[in-house]
């Protein structure tokens, strides 16, 4: 069985920081480099400042729990909240050829975690919240 790590937070940017330092951790301790861990930390902070600002619109009351664990050679992480659902398909995919002038503003997030990831995948099942499972591979 691989190794399991878990972090429960409020809804709050301030929440940031302390998010990173266990993903740094947890990653660590499985075995990922340097750059692995930077770019699991910069999916995660962006999936959980998602979640933060638009899953509960700022609410500094909900709940984000993380679970990261060792499975073979992935390093697979689950963010849980119960805020609001997100469809992914919805998202307009961002014009990352277009002249900066014809770029609409934000809208990154998502295409910057897919390009991180190995697998990134959804889920908005009722009754359990949402659920952003992120899966990179531990290169040795």
């Amino acid at each position: 069985m691989g190794q399991r790590f878990s972090l429960t937070i409020d809804s709050r940017l301030e929440r940031l920081s302390e998010i990173g330092n266990f993903i740094e951790d947890a990653a660590g301790r499985c075995g990922m480099d340097d750059k692995q861990i930077y770019d699991v930390q910069m999916a995660v902070d962006e999936a959980c400042t998602n979640v933060i600002e638009h899953a509960y619109g700022g609410k500094k009351s909900g709940k984000i729990e993380i679970v990261c664990e060792k499975r073979g050679n992935d390093f697979v992480i689950h963010i849980r909240d119960s805020g609001k659902p997100f469809d992914p398909d919805q998202v307009e995919q961002p014009k990352t050829n277009a002249p900066l002038s014809e770029r609409n503003i934000g809208g990154l997030g998502l295409f910057f975690i897919h390009k991180l990831m190995d697998r990134v995948k959804f889920d908005f099942s009722s009754g359990r919240g949402n659920t952003l499972t992120l899966v990179k591979k531990i290169k040795k």
